[in-house]
């Protein structure tokens, strides 16, 4: 008989729910949620609140795409983090309670390891042989990993400050541009050149560091407006070309350390920055087999936490309804 797994996420802004059959994805529905635009970030408890008004509707809608009655469930796959307390809390207690009155499995996932595992749905593409290198690359985590099997993962770098999805985000608001700036940034780099030079900090090993760059920016920016206060907006299109050239590089020269390194010749990208397109079009002289995911499964999406769920199902890895909500789970 199919296996039919629920994938909910919740670990921040994205409200998501998924239905996977044997390993094909037959609905994906993600509600974004847009109140925190005005604020210039995530505010946690405007996001909780957000999940708690959507998840219903979110989970119903993911259920009529893919023609699933609930009964037929054989079980619920749940973020358990890392992520915002709040934000969990509301995806694992409705989890849990799904599994409680359709008496199937519930499954805890780490968000971190889906988002290189979501290569594994079955939608006919080729997937990376393990071992592999994964690239999670986002608004809270940067973290180069080796990933062994399914469930044997390795971090061997990751930032030591900020993630690049919060540098970028940082960067954008001083160039005055709306949260989340990572693709304004992207799409206005395709209409400048990299004129402008920026640090690229110099840091031992396969970890990562961008708080330097940002930094380098904001001094540079300052002086630069001291002679002309509109230096940003009849610039801003070399400035965000240039920025992001420098972040890419950073990223591709620590990728390429890992791969002498350790030998492994398989790169797979997870995470909202893996979207970026100047990125995906720079990563093509890395000489490597490199997996880009699909960009409906870059950012946060349910498809994926059903897809470990359904990992996991298979090899009778299963939680209870005691797990607790991880905030700060490693990878």
């Amino acid at each position: 008989m199919a296996t039919t797994i629920l994938g909910i996420e919740s670990s921040c802004d994205e409200t998501a729910a998924a239905v996977l059959v044997d390993g094909k994805l037959h609905a994906n529905i993600i509600y974004q949620q847009t109140e925190h635009k005005k604020h210039g970030g995530v505010i946690p408890e405007v996001a909780s609140r957000s999940h708690i008004n959507r998840i219903v509707n979110v989970v119903n809608k993911a259920l009529t795409k893919a023609n699933i009655d609930k009964k037929q469930l054989d079980a619920v796959a749940y973020t358990q983090g890392p992520g915002l307390l709040g934000s969990l809390m509301v995806g694992s207690s409705f989890a849990k309670s799904i599994s409680y009155s359709l008496n199937i499995p519930v499954i805890p996932v780490n968000h971190m390891q889906a988002h290189l595992l979501v290569h594994f749905i079955d939608d006919g593409f080729k997937k990376p042989e393990f071992p592999f290198l994964g690239l999670n690359i986002s608004g809270g985590h940067t973290q180069l990993v080796k990933v062994n099997t399914f469930f044997d993962f390795e971090i061997i770098g990751q930032t030591l400050d900020d993630a690049v999805g919060e540098a970028y985000d940082k960067i954008g608001k001083m160039f005055g541009l709306e949260y989340p700036a990572g693709p304004i940034i992207d799409k206005f780099s395709s209409k400048g050149n990299r004129v402008f030079n920026f640090t690229k900090p110099k840091v031992k090993g396969l970890d990562f560091s961008f708080s330097g760059l940002k930094t380098n920016v904001l001094y540079f920016l300052r002086k630069e407006q001291e002679k002309n206060k509109n230096f940003i907006r009849e610039n801003i299109f070399d400035l965000c070309c240039s920025c992001q050239t420098t972040i890419n590089e950073i990223l591709i020269e620590k990728l390429e350390k890992a791969i002498n390194l350790t030998s492994l010749n398989n790169v797979v990208l997870g995470g909202g920055v893996s979207a970026n397109k100047g990125l995906r079009k720079d990563l093509n002289g890395l000489n490597a087999k490199v997996f880009l995911p699909k960009i409906s499964y870059a950012t946060d999406n349910a498809a994926m936490i059903a897809l470990v769920g359904f990992l996991k199902y298979k090899n009778g890895f299963f939680g209870s309804l005691t797990d607790e909500p991880i905030a700060n789970m490693k990878i």
